[in-house]
């Protein structure tokens, strides 16, 4: 099987930003982005989606975290889609429901080709700590519009932000996870009736 790896830039004047990863990992992390919150939140993609993730951002959190967050969002979108290629194989569709002490949250994903986000995330908060996390929808927006994914995300209970989200990004990793997993009885065809995904 030939590596799923990816590594992608994006420059503009806002941010610079590199996300590299491998799709095929053991959930090794490491990032340098300037936004410590959403570091430990994708910390939870890598860990329980099983991939290996590095992300680099240089952008203007002197202003705040929105730039730095949304096109965070945009680039892994990308890699990931650029790692999957053809998307061969794979099981195309995952869920997933995680809770966390209080919280329980359900991430169901669709690797269609087609971008949509339904988001329903009742925060008890607008912050946490100093992230405002209204900026999530962002980080989720642009994921999919680039990763060409179906995303409904749901948190179905819950009072301590800290908890929803996280609920929310563990719930997501696995969820890929099973989504890009390879389905031996599919072989190398695609799991639609299209043929193209």
């Amino acid at each position: 099987m030939s590596a799923r790896t990816a590594t992608v830039s994006r420059d503009t004047l806002e941010t610079q930003i590199e996300v590299s990863i491998n799709l095929d990992g053991t959930g090794q992390s490491s990032f340098a982005t300037g936004v410590p919150f959403l570091e430990h939140m994708m910390d939870q993609i890598a860990r329980h989606g099983m991939v290996d993730l590095d992300v680099k951002c240089k952008g203007d959190t002197h202003i705040d975290d929105h730039h730095s967050v949304e096109d965070i969002g945009i680039t892994l979108g990308q890699a990931i889609s650029k790692a999957l290629g053809e998307k061969k194989g794979i099981r195309r569709y995952g869920h997933a429901y995680v809770p966390l002490d209080e919280a329980l949250s359900r991430v169901v994903i669709d690797f269609s080709g087609r971008p949509g986000l339904t988001m329903n995330v009742p925060f008890t908060q607008k912050r946490i700590g100093s992230f405002d996390t209204e900026l999530f929808y962002e980080f989720f927006q642009g994921f999919v519009n680039h990763a060409l994914v179906t995303l409904h995300i749901d948190c179905l209970r819950g009072h301590n932000a800290h908890h929803q989200i996280e609920t929310v990004f563990k719930a997501f990793g696995r969820a890929v996870r099973m989504a890009i997993e390879k389905d031996e009885r599919l072989g190398n065809a695609l799991p639609s009736t299209k043929g193209a995904l």
